[in-house]
């Protein structure tokens, strides 16, 4: 006999229905799986060979075919095992599935018969959605994150025996319901705050700058100095994410499988931190069959490299496209897949090999073909894409001892929100610019107009402090973002003058 159910599986950070066929008949018995499984999905008969009967079920001696469609699509993972259990036992007249033609089966079985989370259970149901399928049932630990989309009924369940008995009518089941605005009623608890840094002062204000601009920020400074611990609460003064920012978040770390089952909705901004060991398709994603990467678990949030110069060049590269467009493309011979990767690049390094050159307290031991060499592993390109230079000094005892506490997270958000708003109306007509940090040679012609007071000190700084042509139009995005949380309409002296402060990588210093 032959039987249908619905299920679906995940490509990219996008779902797709897939049809599970299962065709039972008398003949030698065998137990065939087709339609381009993944090693994992093939394994599947074992688990559900044993948890039918683990369920107390009679498993059929006979020849099954279990055919997923779309045949032309390779599917992998394990959340297929519950529909290929369920059409076994529709195929055998077990169950009927009369009520439930409209309904999505996902669940890994373990061998007690048990239902394990799955990945990919929120762009399931947004594709659910989208096909106007109206119910899923998935285990228990996923659906919560699936519930998050009102318009699919979702039933959580704990064991295929559970699954079985809600089919045959005698075990009710309650929907599981996400209250979203309660979710969102819980944003912005962050753990570290900026008053917790002694000192620093000037970096502060630097890491606001950016907040406000959505500038990337390099900092560069001896060991000890603070450059880790400041880059872990820039993500407590980035403006609360909004519910689209959310849910196309969630759905990069659902795919991955790392979503909290007790928290199924990204609320906080995601703050990336990977070792400089990472690899390059770690970090930008990819994979024979590709995953997103850091760049995309940090989409909307923060990603922080710290000792930058101890990346691999090539691994450094690979940023320079996802930097640029806010998206990483990766192609196969079968298929290309793009992942979002829209965040806000925090890097920190040493100025130097032993980590003294700029220290006025400790002698540096590198000779300056040493210090060349490791400041060139940074290429140019990449530090093009880089608006703040801030150098990060040693802290002084007098700053780590005092009992005074600096400004609050909340305080320097309150001011940076109010600068994205401004950047939010100015570029409401543009399709891809959203902050002053988005803005390409056009933007910047138009919307950082100087007068002559501010061309004559830019002018001055271009000459005298040795930049280079590329830092001509950072300083300009830059003392637009200063400006904007002055909340002054035209760009000023003092903001130029703050902004130049901030390309400490393109001064002489640094050149040998």
């Amino acid at each position: 006999m032959l039987s249908k159910i619905l299920s679906s599986a995940t490509i990219g950070i996008d779902a797709y229905t897939v049809e599970v066929e299962t065709n039972v008949e008398k003949q030698i018995p065998g137990f065939t799986i087709v339609g381009l499984p993944d090693n994992v999905i093939k394994e599947s008969k074992e688990r559900v060979i044993t948890a039918i009967k683990n369920s107390g079920y009679d498993f059929p001696i006979k020849k099954i075919t279990i055919n997923l469609a779309p045949a032309d699509i390779k599917k992998e993972g394990s959340s297929l095992d519950l529909p290929i259990a369920i059409g076994i036992m529709q195929a055998m007249e077990l169950i009927t599935l009369d009520s439930y033609k409209d309904t999505i089966f996902l669940g890994e079985l373990s061998l007690d018969g048990k239902l394990r989370a799955i990945k990919g259970a929120l762009p399931i149901a947004v594709e659910a959605k989208r096909k106007g399928i109206k119910r899923i049932i998935l285990p228990i630990d996923s659906a919560g994150e699936a519930s998050i989309v009102d318009e699919v009924e979702v039933y959580g369940m704990e064991s295929l025996k559970e699954v079985v008995n809600f089919l045959s009518g005698s075990v009710e089941k309650e929907r599981t319901k996400t209250d979203k605005d309660e979710l969102f009623s819980q944003i912005n608890l962050y753990h570290l705050d900026f008053s917790d840094v002694r000192g620093q002062e000037n970096v502060k204000r630097a890491l606001e700058v950016a907040a406000a601009g959505a500038h990337n920020i390099i900092m560069i400074g001896p060991p000890g100095s603070g450059k880790t611990m400041l880059a872990k609460r820039i993500p407590s003064i980035l403006p609360p994410m909004t519910l689209d920012e959310a849910l196309e978040t969630t759905k990069i770390h659902s795919i991955a499988g790392i979503i909290p089952k007790d928290k199924p909705l990204v609320t906080e901004r995601p703050y990336r931190s990977p070792h400089h060991t990472v690899s390059d398709a770690a970090l930008v994603g990819g994979g024979s069959f590709p995953r997103p990467g850091e760049v995309s678990f940090a989409h909307h949030g923060v990603l922080f490299l710290d000792e930058l110069p101890e990346f691999k060049k090539n691994v450094l590269e690979v940023l320079r496209q996802p930097l640029e467009d806010s998206k990483v493309t990766v192609s196969r011979s079968k298929l290309s897949l793009e992942f979002p990767a829209n965040f806000m690049l925090a890097a920190a390094m040493n100025p130097c090999p032993c980590g003294y050159y700029t220290d006025p307290s400790k002698e540096c031991t590198c000779a300056p073909p040493q210090i060349q060499k490791y400041m060139a592993r940074i290429s140019g390109p990449l530090l093009d894409r880089i608006d703040i230079h801030i150098e990060v000094p040693a802290v002084k005892y007098k700053e780590i001892s005092s009992e005074t506490k600096g400004e609050t997270s909340s305080e320097i958000r309150e001011r940076v929100i109010r600068a994205r708003k401004i950047q939010y109306e100015r570029f409401a007509n543009l399709k891809d610019v959203f902050s002053n940090g988005d803005m390409g040679s056009k933007e910047v012609r138009q919307y950082c107009k100087l007068d002559s007071a501010c061309s004559d000190l830019l002018k001055m700084a271009m000459t005298k402090l040795g930049f280079s042509a590329r830092a001509y139009d950072r300083i300009l995005k830059v003392s637009r973002t200063i400006a904007d949380l002055d909340g002054a309409e035209n760009i000023l002296p003092q903001h130029i003058s703050e902004a130049i402060q901030y390309r400490s990588l393109d001064r002489e210093l640094w050149k040998h």
